[in-house]
């Protein structure tokens, strides 16, 4: 069978699940990181490329022809009834040209609605404001890439994302300015001005580490309970 096959920007997004599959190792692909395996007795494959649309697209294109693509990872809360580690099904993903249906994997209740992917990270509580206009309860970066190959492919196409931060919030950390053009985050760069205003940007950056640590953990946990 062709493997079922999971789209993340960064590992962490991906460990917690993986570390439920009965088999794992890692997988010599031309992205970031990647790690092959079983599940349930299925073949599946994850892969982590960095952040972005094109990335993620990237990600399904250096892969073996899968069965189905499930895209994960965090998310931003447009919705205020949403918080920190909550899990997010989408039923449909959208950028500012086209909207995806997608499939729903049987599974534990969430949360689900319209997810919208952007080309940049919302910073701020007015951004977020501005995206919810659409109808988007959360917003990230990928899935419009992943729902676009699935597309070109044929295939299911399913996103399950976690909440990272929420609407009401703005970032004191610019990190627009600290992703790099390979979709990885410039983490020295990052700590260098988080200095600049300690108790601001360090407590922030603090706060998130927590944050989506509990987002990767209960992504993990909802996923390992679905089956696609």
């Amino acid at each position: 069978m062709k493997p079922l096959l999971f789209i993340a920007a960064e590992p962490r997004e991906c460990r917690p699940f993986v570390a439920r599959w009965e088999t794992s190792e890692p997988a010599a692909l031309p992205v970031h990181w990647a790690r092959r395996g079983t599940w349930r007795g299925r073949e599946v494959l994850a892969i982590a490329n960095g952040a972005g649309a094109a990335r993620a697209r990237a990600a399904v294109d250096a892969a073996p022809p899968p069965s189905a693509i499930c895209n994960i990872g965090f998310c931003g809360a447009l919705d205020e009834g949403l918080a920190p580690g909550d899990v997010f099904v989408a039923d449909s993903v959208c950028n500012d040209e086209k909207t995806w249906l997608t499939c729903r994997p049987n599974g534990p209740k969430a949360p689900s609605g319209l997810l919208i992917s952007v080309g940049r990270i919302a910073q701020t509580a007015r951004e977020k404001k501005e995206l919810s206009r659409t109808g988007a309860k959360v917003v990230e970066m990928e899935a419009s890439g992943v729902a676009r190959a699935s597309e070109d492919l044929r295939i299911p196409f399913y996103c399950v994302r976690a909440v990272s931060d929420l609407s009401n919030e703005d970032f004191a950390n610019d990190f627009n300015r600290c992703l790099r053009p390979d979709g990885r985050f410039d983490v020295p760069g990052l700590m260098l001005r988080a200095f600049a205003s300690p108790v601001r940007r360090l407590g922030e950056l603090i706060r998130l580490s927590r944050r989506t640590a509990l987002a990767s953990n209960n992504l993990g946990e909802f996923l390992g309970n679905c089956t696609f």
